[in-house]
């Protein structure tokens, strides 16, 4: 992958208009092209030209963490959590956030990500929650871990596409197939919750879910500005 590349001092940006998007740095890796661009007070992540996320809100993002711990079994006592994405941060930051989580353990394929996070601009979301003792980021592809893996978790909480039925990339629709899930299955503790991001409901999904053997599924929606809402899809290993 190309190395980083360093953005100029924001003082010395030209002026533009709150609503012109900066390139801060732009990226080829083995899956695509990756950009992180500058809207007036605002970072936007996008992935082969799809809009991923930015950060002028992250509410949706925050409850996939929220959710997560609810819905785990009362008395668990420093439960571990695997976030797929480090995106802009705001999963990680909110676990980070939470005393009760133990081990906070994110996947991100993509190293410009982590890159602008350690010590990039997205620095000043993420660097507190990365200092964590907790946290530590394994630079590898998310289908691939959960493939291979033998550690268990007691949350997965994944948000690398913008959703089941709208992928970044092809390989990964093999994360919401029988197998993938079945995967996904395997790697958590018995009584453990997963959720998944989603840019907009997905009844198939749900029936997915049960097919694969999980139970207790659900949608929990935040409400947008524009458009359908956001969704965190939940579902449970039986204990």
């Amino acid at each position: 992958m190309c190395a980083t590349t360093v953005p100029e001092p924001m003082e010395s940006l030209p002026a533009r208009s709150p609503g012109t998007p900066v390139v801060l740095d732009r990226q080829e890796g083995p899956f695509g092209e990756v950009v992180l661009r500058e809207r007036g007070e605002h970072f936007e992540i996008i992935a082969n030209g799809c809009f991923l996320m930015d950060t002028s809100d992250g509410r949706s993002e925050r409850l996939l963490i929220d959710v997560a711990l609810a819905s785990l079994p009362a008395g668990r006592t420093a439960p571990s959590v695997l976030i797929g994405g480090l995106g802009v941060g705001f999963s990680l930051v909110r676990a980070a956030e939470e005393e009760h989580w133990g081990r906070i353990v994110v996947v991100e394929r993509e190293q410009a990500i982590v890159d602008w996070h350690r010590g990039g601009p997205l620095d000043r979301i993420s660097g507190a929650a990365l200092a964590d003792p907790r946290t530590g980021i394994l630079h590898t592809d998310l289908v691939a871990h959960l493939c291979t893996a033998t550690e268990r978790y007691d949350a997965l909480c994944l948000d690398i596409d913008n959703g089941p039925d709208w992928t970044v990339t092809e390989s990964n629709e093999s994360l919401y197939s029988p197998a993938g899930l079945a995967h996904c299955h395997d790697r958590l503790t018995p009584g453990g919750v997963l959720a998944v991001w989603s840019a907009q409901p997905s009844p198939a999904f749900e029936e997915a879910l049960r097919n694969a053997g999980f139970s207790g599924v659900r949608t929990e929606e935040v409400p947008v500005a524009r458009g359908v809402p956001d969704v965190v899809h939940l579902a449970l290993r039986a204990g």
